[in-house]
Formats: structure tokens, C-alpha cells, sequence
């Protein structure tokens, strides 16, 4: 249980300090995320609250990356806008549920590992674009309550704050690192604001975070299929968004921390988490790019950092709304945008004329998706998508073929390259059917079949010369290879010692 928990294991290094104080700072920075993401699905704070609660204990436990922080996110809230408006809070629960339950099938059937097809622009994209969102959203707080941008002696008095804020959380690193810089600098801007008795925008004025312990409640819907087709869509966009991010930040961390997190056991504990906020009043979330990096910023590197952000965030909750409602919104906003500056990637800037020009593209393609549509999901896809579309691209014009006539007058082709659907047509061309020799020898050795194209154009090959009476041998096949072909026992010259072994990949369906 000790190594499990990660929390007394001193083979880790744990600063316990550290630890603790980073997870005050990161529940100060997660109380007026959990309630704008609220808001923005249409429902109470209390909501994002507890599930931020939920979320970041469970995950904290259980997950499997330590010093990750999970909560309420705008990734979600936006997908279940439309269902909390049109059916209500109950129908949310309940779909929060179920794509907890689809999260854990996620982890147990091991697709963590497909994160490993998320090329790397796809990733800078995705940090650049979360990066801009970040310090986009906390330009809402330089505007009034009707939408209009602060002016005057309040505008110069929150830039101030926010300024002040900004220039501790960059400069005390640089003198000491006892404590957490972005926990002073919120102490030292409420400090200010309290001794000069400023006025300006705190948390209490977005909304109360006042309430007791989450309250169990088991979601109130009807147990019909017609609940199902109504909260299935919503739940599966909301498993695949909250996995998609929370396994990105997974390997975001794990380069800062030059460490190498679990993704299928932090799957499984995401899902954990979502069953348990959906039916303990949360709204639901996934782990949190700008909260994880504002905790291993701070140096936390272990599961006690997350725990006791949630615990705190709990008292927080039912004991010390009074006081944290108090706190500067200017001091959290500063804090926001110093994390927007230190998730943006500006290495890919310096990098874009190193980059080919397809990475280029889908690093900049993503980024716009993600600011644009904040479908998380959706960018990640189509980054994914047009990468491999350029991956195929290229590997298709690496298909090469050396040919030689031996002294018995037979052909060689020596092909190079993977053969599969994107090459074959490059592969058809090197062959001069019709004024070959009677036998032909095509060689695969430094080649690979890939797919089922690539056996059917091998079959379309050997038809073409077996039609005008010549004869075609093909050496260095895998098994897999010749049992797929259609004539194998007329043209395999089989090379026991020599022939691969690898799987030809065929549609089952």
C-alpha cells in the first residue's frame, strides 16, 4: 500500500513541504476554473466544485501519473452544455456515469498504448492551443459584469495586481525556491489588497463557494433505452475528450519530470473518478494541463500534492468560503497567465523553418481547432489523421526497384520499400511485363508486404506474366505472405532460412 500510494516512499525523494504547498496553491487556482466551467455548462458552482473535489482526490490516488492534477475542465463543460439545457442536471449525472464506465473498459483494454500514434506537432498544436485558450479566458476579467472592459483607476489597479503577481511567480524562483513563488505571490496580492483596503474583484464575486460534503445522490433518470440513446452520444464525446487530454497531459508531465507515467492505469482511474463525481453531484472532468504544470512547476512530483489540493478545496468548501472568497481575482489571473506562458511551446516557433512543412502544418492546424472550437478531440484527430495521410504519402514514393539479368538470363527485381495501398501503383510501374525474360525473379527481401493491397497486387502481377506464359518467382515472402496468395504453389520460391516472419495486416470486417 505504501509503494502504491507513493505517499511515505522516501526512495522518491518526497519533499513533503513542497508537496503540501503546491497543493494549496493549486486548490486557490482551482476554485474559479471549477466555477466558470460550471457556469459555462449551465449549472450551479457547487457542481464544478465537488466534481474538481472528486476528480482530483480519486485520480490523485489511484491514477497513474503522480503530481497530475485532474478536476471540472471546459473540455467537458462544452460538451454537455447542450445536454444540461435541454434535459437537465440529472441527465448530466447520469452521463458523467457512463462515460466513467467507458473510460475504465478503455484502461482495461489497454488503448492507452494508442497514444502513441499522437505525433509530436500534433502535441506542440495541442499545448500551443490550450496555451491560448488559458490566456484568453483570463482576458474575460479585465471586463464588467456587462461585458465592457474595465477603465480608469479600477483598470489600472487589477493590471497592477496582476502585474505584481506576475513579476513574484517569475522572479522568486531566481533568489529561492523554499516556497512555492505562485503561493506568495496570491498571499502577498491579498496581502495588499486587504492592508490598503482595495477594491477590486475577488471570488466571491463570480459566485458563493459555500457548501458541505458532496451529497450523495444516485442520477435521477428513467432506466430505459431511451435514456441510454439520449446520454450515450454525450457520454462517449466526453470519455474520448477526457482521455484525449488527460493522456496528453500524462506525457506532457512525464517530459517535465523526465519520468514515465502509466496511461492505461490513469484511464482507469479517470473512469473511477467519473462514476464517482457523477454520482457524488460533480459535473464530471479529466486531468488539467495548467493546474498539473502550476503543481510540477512548484517542484511536487509526488500523489501528496494532488490529495491535498482536493482536501483543501474540500475545506475550502464547507469551512473557509468566507476567506477564500476574499481572494484577488487579480492574483489568480496573474497566476493563469503565467502558466499560459509557460505551457506555449515557443521552441516549435524557433523550429518552423527546421520542421518539414507537413509537421508545420499540423502543428498549426491543431492549434487553430483547439482555440477555435475547443474540440480538444477533435484537433487531436485530425492532427492524427493528416499525419498519417503524410506518413503514407511518403513511404509510398520510397517504393525502389533494382533489376538485374543474371548470366541465365532470368530478371531480377530487387524491390525496396514497404509495399502497401499508398505504393502499390509506384510498385505496378517497374515492371516491364511484356519484354521480360521467360523468368522472372522479384525479391522482397529488403521490402515489406504491409497490407492487403499489397497482396493483391502481388496476385495482379503474377497474373499479368503467368497471361503470357512466363514464369514469376517470389522470394523472401513470410508465411503469412504465401498462404494470402492465390498461386503460391506456382511461383513461391520458398527460402527457409531467409524468409520473414512478420504478419500481413488483413480487414477482418
Amino acid at each position: 500500500m505504501k509503494k502504491y500510494l507513493n505517499l511515505f516512499d522516501f526512495s522518491q525523494e518526497v519533499n513533503y513541504k513542497t508537496e503540501i504547498l503546491s497543493g494549496i496553491t493549486v486548490a486557490l487556482a482551482l476554485v474559479p476554473e471549477a466555477i466558470a466551467f460550471a457556469l459555462i455548462a449551465g449549472l450551479s458552482p457547487l457542481t464544478g466544485l465537488y466534481a474538481a473535489f472528486v476528480m482530483g482526490l480519486v485520480t490523485s490516488i489511484l491514477g497513474g501519473r503522480p503530481g497530475m492534477i485532474s478536476g471540472a475542465t471546459g473540455a467537458v463543460a462544452v460538451v454537455i452544455v447542450a445536454l444540461a439545457q435541454q434535459y437537465g442536471v440529472e441527465y448530466v449525472f447520469a452521463a458523467v456515469v457512463l462515460a466513467g464506465i467507458l473510460q475504465i473498459l478503455a484502461g482495461v483494454l489497454r488503448l492507452g498504448k494508442l497514444m502513441r500514434l499522437v505525433p509530436h506537432p500534433v502535441i506542440f498544436g495541442f499545448v500551443n492551443g490550450l496555451a491560448i485558450i488559458i490566456f484568453l479566458s483570463q482576458l474575460s476579467q479585465f471586463q464588467n459584469a456587462d461585458g465592457s472592459w474595465l477603465s480608469g483607476n479600477t483598470l489600472y489597479l487589477f493590471t497592477g495586481l496582476v502585474l505584481i503577481t506576475m513579476l513574484v511567480i517569475w522572479g522568486l524562483p531566481k533568489i529561492s525556491k523554499a516556497v512555492p513563488s505562485s503561493l506568495v505571490a496570491i498571499l502577498l496580492v491579498f496581502g495588499i489588497v486587504l492592508f490598503f483596503g482595495i477594491d477590486t474583484r475577488t471570488i466571491g464575486d463570480i459566485a458563493s463557494i459555500k457548501g458541505g460534503f458532496p451529497p450523495f445522490h444516485i442520477p435521477m433518470v428513467p432506466l430505459t433505452l431511451e435514456t441510454l440513446q439520449i446520454i450515450f452520444p454525450y457520454a462517449a464525446i466526453v470519455a474520448g475528450v477526457g482521455l484525449i487530454e488527460s493522456l496528453l497531459t500524462l506525457n506532457i508531465v512525464d517530459e517535465i519530470t523526465e519520468t514515465r507515467g502509466r496511461s492505461n492505469k490513469e484511464a482507469v482511474a479517470q473512469g473511477t473518478a467519473n462514476i464517482l463525481s457523477g454520482i457524488f453531484s460533480g459535473m464530471g472532468g479529466c486531468a488539467m494541463i495548467g493546474q498539473s504544470l502550476i503543481n510540477t512547476s512548484n517542484g511536487a512530483r509526488a500523489r501528496l500534492s494532488g490529495i491535498v489540493a482536493a482536501l483543501m478545496l474540500l475545506v475550502f468548501i464547507m469551512f473557509g468560503a468566507d476567506l477564500i472568497e476574499r481572494v484577488p481575482m487579480a492574483a489568480l489571473t496573474g497566476l493563469m497567465i503565467m502558466v499560459a506562458l509557460g505551457t506555449f511551446e515557443w521552441a516549435s516557433l524557433r523550429t518552423f523553418r527546421r520542421m518539414p512543412k507537413s509537421d508545420v502544418l499540423v502543428m498549426v492546424l491543431v492549434t487553430l481547432v483547439t482555440v477555435f472550437l475547443h474540440n480538444l478531440a477533435l484537433a487531436v484527430l485530425v492532427g492524427v489523421i493528416i499525419a498519417a495521410l503524410v506518413f503514407a504519402w511518403d513511404n509510398a514514393k520510397r517504393i525502389r526497384a533494382r533489376k538485374h539479368i543474371d548470366e541465365n538470363g532470368v530478371k531480377h527485381y530487387e524491390i525496396y520499400g514497404p509495399l502497401f495501398f499508398g505504393s502499390i501503383t509506384l510498385f505496378n510501374e517497374k515492371f516491364d511485363v511484356l519484354n521480360d525474360p521467360d523468368e522472372v525473379i522479384i525479391d522482397f527481401q529488403e521490402s515489406r508486404i504491409v497490407d492487403m493491397s499489397a497482396i493483391e497486387a502481388l496476385n495482379k502481377i503474377t497474373e499479368r506474366y503467368l497471361k503470357v506464359g512466363k514464369k514469376v518467382h517470389l522470394k523472401h515472402l513470410s508465411k503469412d505472405c504465401i498462404q494470402l496468395l492465390q498461386n503460391a504453389d506456382d511461383i513461391i520460391e520458398v527460402n527457409v532460412m531467409e524468409d520473414p516472419t512478420y504478419k500481413v495486416l488483413v480487414d477482418k470486417f
